[in-house]
């Protein structure tokens, strides 16, 4: 029953529902008691005090007893009730007064004998109000108020009994206990439907995710989720949607890179294998061996610069290899990559307009790495660079940053393929790749984690018949040089 987030949420929440509604009508229902015994208490409680009046003023003195007792029996007929005064003197002694139309109900509770009790009520140590005292006398359930008989001066005469017949109070009790019931009951019942709507409307979108991810873990990217509405569920599916999207052209991608991979190893071996063969079987001659030698090398050359990126790729993306920072001059570390290219550059034709500070700028980062960064965006200028045209490169030095650029002209990079400039597995020949160059697409790759490992950023823009790649370092200051005895002492070591 509770293996789903719907059957779970459900039950929690129509119990907290349903518990709240209970609660909501077992708290009225007694409060409403509460509220209507306490009213009948104060009302009783303050008829009391003007009994006690009549009786101190009136009672006691026998030319104004008669009145008194009229008066009293007004009061008693008021509340259908029995009044019952018992006094402390013999000469007054004890008087019962009820309504005698239904006398019947009280006769009985002539016998009663409260003295007892009438002590307790003189000494203070009982509620001004109490139920069921005539309950061995009377067959219906009573409320007493009850009090002392006192004059003005504080003299104690007695003790005044008040009974009140609680039936037609307690049927009004529970007429309303039975119809906040049936009310809980309706509420209850309208509030189990649109809980259930409730929560299917908050569960149906995470049921209609889980579908959607379980065709994304087919491989199926096309599918997507429901985006309608502005709370977190449908932030979520817009989520989930955006991932597919990156998904779906990371999987294209990766199809295209393992095509690529696989024809950018397939062709260097077919070629070293057909002229190795002839080199065996006699069919190349042997003064021209050295020639097809040279080709074969140059293959060879060429898968393993393309291994390495790979095994690169893989080291760096599953946190095998640890930084190791150094502090180094960047301008010394651009020179010499671009002097590793010269032969290329002059090959081309191209110019190298080099906008560096003259003084050295210190960074602080692991230099093998940056080296990489640096070979591999020079390398991508260099390939895309039209013959006879210009590289530059530009430094910013700012107070905490230093930011380097390699510029070169050409086609440039279209704004559909700009934003995967850095894909894994993407390959740049398909935005501005010109007829006769080569490459897998991993060198920017490669050169992304490896800023990302420094937290730094790499960004690339293409406009105005430019493509600029740009990274940035952390500035440092020059490293201090150890003295002559420390040197020694190194070199002791």
């Amino acid at each position: 029953m509770f293996k789903t987030v719907y059957s779970r949420i459900l039950t929690i929440v129509l119990a907290i529902v349903l518990g709240l509604l209970v609660v909501f009508g077992v708290v009225v229902s007694l409060s409403f008691r509460e509220f209507y015994l306490e009213d009948l208490e104060n009302r009783l409680t303050r008829e009391l005090d003007g009994i006690n009046e009549i009786v101190v003023e009136k009672y006691v003195d026998v030319d104004k007893r008669e009145k008194a007792r009229d008066e009293l029996r007004v009061i008693v007929r008021l509340y259908d009730a029995y009044l019952q005064l018992i006094f402390d003197s013999e000469e007054l002694g004890r008087y019962n007064v009820y309504n005698g139309d239904s006398g019947s109900r009280w006769a009985v509770a002539e016998e009663s004998d409260l003295s007892a009790y009438a002590e307790k009520v003189k000494s203070g140590v009982c509620d001004r109000a109490a139920y069921d005292l005539l309950e061995n006398y009377v067959s219906f359930k009573t409320m007493t108020a009850m009090r002392p008989i006192t004059t003005a001066d504080g003299e104690t005469l007695g003790v005044i009994f008040f009974h009140y017949d609680m039936t037609g109070v307690n049927r009004s009790i529970n007429d309303t206990t039975k119809s906040v019931a049936l009310f809980s009951a309706i509420a209850i019942a309208l509030a189990i439907p649109l809980v259930m709507l409730f929560v299917r409307s908050v569960t149906h979108p995470i049921y209609d995710m889980t579908e959607v991810v379980k065709d994304y873990s087919k491989g199926n990217f096309s599918r997507r989720a429901n985006e309608r509405g502005k709370d977190e569920l449908a932030n979520l599916a817009r989520t989930f949607n955006s991932m597919a999207d990156e998904l779906a052209t990371l999987e294209d991608a990766r199809r295209s890179f393992v095509a690529n991979v696989s024809h950018e190893l397939r062709s260097p071996l077919t070629s070293m294998r057909g002229f190795l063969e002839a080199m065996s079987d006699g069919t190349i001659p042997l003064e021209d061996r050295d020639a097809y030698i040279d080709i074969v090398l140059d293959e060879n050359r060429r898968m393993t610069v393309m291994v390495n990126d790979l095994l690169d790729l893989a080291r760096i993306e599953s946190g095998q290899y640890k930084l190791s920072m150094s502090v180094f001059d960047v301008n010394e570390l651009i020179r010499r990559t671009v002097i590793t290219f010269m032969a290329r550059i002059e090959a081309k034709g191209l110019s190298v307009q080099a906008e560096l500070p003259d003084a050295p700028v210190y960074v602080e980062a692991d230099e093998t790495r940056i080296t990489q960064v640096i070979h591999n965006l020079v390398d991508n200028a260099v390939k895309y660079s039209p013959d006879g045209d210009s590289l530059k490169i530009e430094e910013t030095v700012l107070r905490h940053r230093v930011s380097v650029s390699i510029i070169n002209g050409g086609p440039g990079i279209s704004e559909a393929d700009l934003a995967h400039v850095f894909d894994r597995f993407y390959k740049g020949e398909k935005a501005h790749t010109p007829s006769g160059t080569s490459g897998t697409g991993l060198g920017l790759s490669i050169a992304k984690l490896i800023m990302d490992q420094h937290e730094q950023e790499i960004t690339a823009e293409s406009k105005n018949g430019e493509t600029r790649f740009t990274f940035t370092l952390k500035r440092t200051a020059k490293p201090k040089e150890p003295r002559p005895q420390e040197k020694y002492d190194a070199f002791d070591q």
